[in-house]
Formats: C-alpha cells, sequence, structure tokens
C-alpha cells in the first residue's frame, strides 16, 4: 500500500472571484469578467435559504449574443444557472475530476463550511494537481 500524497481541491482552486446580485446587468457582468479575467461569476443567494447561482461566459454567448439581446437589457438572473453543482474544499482532486465528467462541467465553485471560498477549472485539476 503506498501513502500516496493526497492533492485536495482547496490546494488547486482560484481564491480571486467574483459575487455578484442578479440583478446585474449583463454589461458589467462582462466587464467583471475581463477586470478578474474569469469565466464565472457566483450570482449571491438573496436570503439565508437561497442557492447560489452562476454566469458563465458560454451562458452570455448562448442566451445573450446567439439571441441578439442587448446586454444592457438582460439581468444576470434571466441567463444564470441556479442551483450550482459545487465541490467541498477538501474533496481529493481525482473525486472532483470525476464529477466534471459525469456532468460535463468546465469549472464550479468551492465551497467551505457553506460558503464560497473559490472556483476550481478542470485546467486548474490537471495542470495544478498532476505532479510530473
Amino acid at each position: 500500500m503506498t501513502n500516496k500524497q493526497v492533492v485536495r481541491v482547496r490546494d488547486v482552486m482560484r481564491t480571486e472571484f467574483e459575487v455578484i446580485d442578479g440583478m446585474t446587468m449583463i454589461t458589467t457582468a462582462l466587464q467583471k469578467m475581463k477586470q478578474m479575467q474569469t469565466k464565472m461569476l457566483i450570482i449571491d443567494k438573496r436570503h439565508e435559504d437561497d442557492e447560489y447561482g452562476v454566469v458563465m461566459i458560454s451562458d452570455i454567448a448562448r442566451h445573450v449574443l446567439a439571441r441578439d439581446k442587448s446586454p444592457d437589457r438582460v439581468n444576470a438572473y434571466e441567463i444564470m444557472t441556479k442551483p450550482v453543482i459545487c465541490v467541498e474544499a477538501d474533496m481529493d482532486i481525482r473525486y472532483c475530476a470525476r464529477l466534471f465528467e459525469k456532468f460535463g462541467l468546465s469549472r464550479v465553485p468551492v465551497k467551505d463550511k457553506g460558503k464560497i471560498v473559490g472556483i476550481v477549472s478542470l485546467t486548474r485539476l490537471v495542470l495544478q494537481g498532476i505532479k510530473t
């Protein structure tokens, strides 16, 4: 039996992320994406019993650009995914990769004690998680 070091999601996640209100216009969301150099924004809970949502660049392409809608007239809540699949910060990256594969995910929020603490992508799992 080998004592292989377990790499956790917290070890590879991105800790810089942006949380926006669901009423945020897509124009503003795109500006934040450019500033943060990210493809995903977290939509904040409206109240304690609500769930987080996400808006991804692909959502904007599919629901705004492809439908020829004005980004000045579409709110984030109209195109967000909610509830969103999250992973725990202490999860082994091998299980996280399996979850990504099973559900066709490219990136997800990371939670610790019910709060979002980061974002992990398939790219980060592979490039930072596999020791070469």
